[in-house]
C-alpha cells in the first residue's frame, strides 16, 4: 500500500484535477446551533480540504424535530452563525428552515436545493457519526442518497459500524473511500472522512455557561461576546 509523500501529492493532484472538470459540490450543514462552536467549524473545514468542496451552506433549524427545542431563539442562533462565520468565505448562511412553522425535516430541505440545482448537479450534506448511527429513524431517511451524497465526519466515541438492523449493509452498499466520484453523480454516496475529532458540545456550552466556567477555547470570541451581551444559557 504506498504510503508515501509522493502518493498523497498525487492523490490531492488527482482530486484538483476532477474539480476542474466535474462540477462543484454543492454542500449543505444544517443544526440547531444552539450555540455555534468549534465543533461544528472544524471538522467541516477539513472536510472541505478533504473533498474540494468550494462552499458549505449552514442551515439552522427551527423546530428540530429529533432533539429538545433549542434555549437561544431563532433570531438569535441565526445572528451566532453569521458572526461565527462572518470573515470565512467557504461558509454561507441559508434561512430556508428557520422561515418555516412545521418541524425541519432534512428530506425536505434537500428538495427543496435539488429542485433550485436540477437533477444533475451534485448536491451533499454533511453529518456527524453520531447522526449516521441514528439516520433510520429520520423521516423519509431512506429517500436521502436518492437526493444528496452524505459526507460524514468523525465524532470521539462513536463507532464506524452500525448497529441498527440493516443499516451496516446498507452503509457498505454506498459507501465510497475515495472523495473523487463525490463530483462524478449527483447523489448516491456516503463518504466517511477522517476528520479532526473535537469532543465539543453544545449541551456542554449551556451547561458552562450556567456554572459561569470559561468557554474561550471551544467557540469563536465574536460568539462568546454575543452570548454574554444576549445574556443566554444563565438558567
Amino acid at each position: 500500500m504506498p504510503d508515501s509523500i509522493d502518493s498523497i501529492k498525487t492523490d490531492a493532484q488527482n482530486i484538483n484535477s476532477a474539480n476542474t472538470a466535474s462540477p462543484v459540490i454543492q454542500a449543505l450543514f444544517g443544526g440547531t446551533f444552539d450555540p455555534i462552536h468549534y465543533g461544528h467549524l472544524r471538522p467541516v473545514e477539513a472536510l472541505a480540504q478533504l473533498v474540494g468542496l468550494k462552499q458549505v451552506i449552514l442551515l439552522p433549524n427551527h423546530v428540530p424535530p429529533h432533539r429538545p427545542q433549542p434555549e437561544a431563539t431563532a433570531q438569535q442562533r441565526l445572528e451566532m452563525v453569521r458572526l461565527a462565520v462572518r470573515d470565512n468565505p467557504l461558509f454561507t448562511v441559508d434561512t430556508r428552515e428557520l422561515e418555516r412553522q412545521s418541524p425541519s425535516y432534512t428530506i425536505e430541505t434537500l428538495k427543496s436545493f435539488r429542485q433550485e440545482i436540477g437533477e444533475q448537479h451534485p448536491l451533499a450534506f454533511i453529518i456527524g457519526q453520531d447522526s449516521l448511527q441514528t439516520l433510520h429513524t429520520w423521516y423519509k431517511w431512506e429517500e436521502l442518497l436518492d437526493i444528496c451524497h452524505l459526507l460524514v465526519c468523525s465524532r470521539p466515541g462513536y463507532q464506524s459500524q452500525l448497529s441498527a438492523p440493516g443499516m451496516q449493509s446498507w452503509l457498505e452498499k454506498h459507501q465510497i473511500s475515495s472523495p473523487l466520484p463525490l463530483s462524478q453523480k449527483p447523489h448516491g454516496y456516503i463518504y466517511p472522512a477522517t476528520t479532526p475529532l473535537l469532543n465539543i458540545s453544545a449541551t456542554d456550552i449551556r451547561q458552562r455557561h450556567q456554572q459561569g466556567i470559561s468557554c474561550d477555547d471551544l467557540l469563536p470570541p465574536s460568539i462568546q461576546n454575543y452570548i454574554d451581551a444576549q445574556g443566554l444559557y444563565k438558567k
